[in-house]
């Protein structure tokens, strides 16, 4: 039938792409509703789906508190997703999401700099979505072992058996006089004292002797379930909510 409409329609090329049309219905080739690969689709891009979220949630999240990057995460993860799969059977290569994420690492969005750590995360999720895509001759299991155990290194990574949660205050100290290496221990004292923390170490940068004040880097170790994501923030303009 579909050959009396179109005679210069090859039904060999829709079977090269998976397409059985002498038992389905469709139109130019193309079936009508493919029940099989349907809930394959629906399967695949649920289980990536679900992934995505315990990597952005609990290990992304529960750090950072940056809801933007959520919903950002979350959407690159089901358009990727989506695009190799739906793709794979036109031998889409690997080369594809390494530039595209090199496209995305240079434009950085045009709007403002993201931190490294949410580009690594992008760099996670794109990874996790191209495996979840292409990954098609390889079991389940093998699947679901592949997405535990990049959970598993963020989580190891993210918690403190491996590495203590250090972060950092930039201030302006007006007593330049107690920078020099001689009274370094009186200058953390009074650190501490004024910033009410316990300071593992501190570094000098620039010195402006016209104002007498210079830029001190602070560094001190996070307390059990706190967080930390504007301490380095100096300009109101830098502030993100």
């Amino acid at each position: 039938m579909i050959q009396q409409e179109f005679p210069d329609f090859d039904p060999s090329i829709a079977e090269e792409f998976g397409y059985d049309i002498a038992h389905q219905l469709s139109f130019l080739g193309v079936p009508l509703c493919d029940t099989q690969n349907l809930i394959h689709l629906l399967m695949r891009f649920a289980f990536n789906l679900i992934v995505a979220w315990i990597i952005v949630r609990f290990c992304y999240y529960r750090k950072s508190q940056r809801k933007d990057y959520v919903l950002t995460f979350m959407l690159f993860s089901s358009a990727m997703f989506m695009l190799i799969f739906l793709m794979e059977n036109v031998n889409l290569q690997i080369g594809l999401m390494l530039g595209l994420f090199a496209i995305f690492g240079v434009i950085r969005y045009r709007t403002e700099t993201v931190p490294v750590r949410e580009m690594t995360y992008l760099f996670v999720i794109i990874a996790t979505s191209v495996i979840n895509g292409l990954a098609l001759n390889i079991s389940y299991a093998e699947l679901f072992a592949a997405d535990v155990l990049i959970i598993g290194v963020l989580w190891l990574f993210e918690s403190r058996l491996l590495l203590r949660h250090t972060s950092t205050k930039l201030v302006i100290y007006e007593k330049i006089d107690l920078i020099v290496p001689e009274r370094r221990a009186e200058m953390v004292a009074d650190l501490e004292r004024r910033l009410g923390i316990k300071i593992d170490k501190v570094e000098v940068g620039h010195v402006d002797f016209l104002r007498d004040v210079a830029f001190v880097k602070v560094y001190y170790t996070l307390a059990e379930g706190e967080q930390n994501t504007i301490d380095n923030i100096t300009k109101p303009n830098q502030f993100i909510p």
